[in-house]
């Protein structure tokens, strides 16, 4: 009998002490400061964010929250729902970037000329929508269906999900062209969502969402660590893609509404000081270094030269990767 109390008595202090220790770990992870990744825009540059990912999952940084910009929204998005840097460095290399941005009908493509309800194609490319169920008035010569199919394959997601229910918490960033404004995209269509934060003016149309007319976010916020530090972020790692130091200059925004003045606009980024503080703000900011690459580097070539060119600049933070990690830890 006494055998029996004592072993009693230790089952309930091995217990004990069990309950408190996982009490003080579970304590312990919601205590630790939360991460947020931020991920910029900058047309095919986005392929060094893929590279500068790997990095952060090879230094083990757990991330709490997402927001992102144009490519930034695309990389991101697909990140929140669960694509990790492997799979995306895969996507990005065997994509045929020209015909899934330019909407390319591969059945029309050995065609000089051609026409397919009501659409009018050059080469496999609509060039002319007149008679269409899918015509358009709206500024914009791609309509980017390919784009939004393959982000409804790649998501999963239902017509209207809320952000904040994916793995990770998301935003994407949009220009609301009527006003304009900056818009912060948490719930919704996700696949729409992000394609409305890379509708870049004059390439892509617009994205209508209710009395809304989207454009690309970087308009009004090209590195939206502001967005990801509202979400409830104590760290930001940002992958900046901008490539040359932006100075502010005098503009009238009423005359950038032309094409030439939206793309003028959207790539000199006027909102400087937003930018400026956002880049200050982040705790730790990769920015690849990529030479001649720019937003239209789409081929493969270009592509795998700057997964490679992200890599190497989020390298050049290993230790403050380290750093973060063993912090994040105590």
């Amino acid at each position: 009998m006494q055998k029996m109390k004592r072993k009693a008595f230790w089952l309930c202090a091995v217990l004990a002490l069990l309950m408190c220790s996982t009490a003080k770990a579970q304590q312990t992870a919601a205590q630790r400061p939360r991460v947020g990744l931020v991920l910029g825009g900058g047309g095919a540059k986005g392929a060094a964010e893929v590279g500068a990912l790997k990095v952060i999952e090879e230094a083990g940084i757990p991330i709490d929250y997402i927001a992102g910009t144009s490519i930034g929204s695309i990389v991101g998005g697909l990140y929140a729902v669960g694509w990790r840097a492997a799979a995306l460095d895969s996507m990005f290399r065997s994509q045929e970037w020209l015909s899934l941005l330019g909407d390319r009908d591969k059945d029309e493509g050995d065609k000089m000329i051609s026409h397919k309800d009501g659409v009018t194609y050059v080469f496999g490319f609509p060039v002319s929508r007149r008679g269409s169920k899918n015509a358009d008035v709206l500024v914009g010569a791609l309509n980017g269906d390919h784009v939004v199919e393959l982000l409804q394959q790649m998501t999963g997601c239902p017509d209207s999900v809320s952000f904040d229910s994916l793995p990770i918490p998301f935003r994407c960033v949009a220009t609301d062209v009527n006003r304009p404004e900056e818009v912060v995209i948490g719930s919704g269509n996700l696949p729409h969502a992000m394609r409305a934060s890379m509708a870049i003016p004059g390439a892509f149309k617009p994205v209508r969402s209710g009395k809304r007319l989207l454009i690309d976010g970087g308009a009004m916020n090209n590195l939206p660590v502001d967005v990801v530090k509202q979400m409830g972020a104590d760290i930001v790692i940002a992958i900046d893609l901008s490539q040359e130091e932006k100075k502010p200059r005098d503009f009238s925004l009423k005359d950038s509404f032309g094409i030439g003045g939206w793309m003028d606009w959207l790539f000199s980024r006027p909102d400087i000081e937003k930018y400026e503080h956002n880049r200050k703000s982040a705790d730790i900011c990769i920015n690849p270094r990529l030479g001649s690459y720019g937003v239209t580097s789409f081929n493969k070539d270009a592509v795998c030269a700057m997964i490679c060119l992200g890599e190497h600049a989020a390298r050049q933070h290993w230790d403050e990767l380290i750093a973060l990690k063993e912090r994040l830890k105590r």
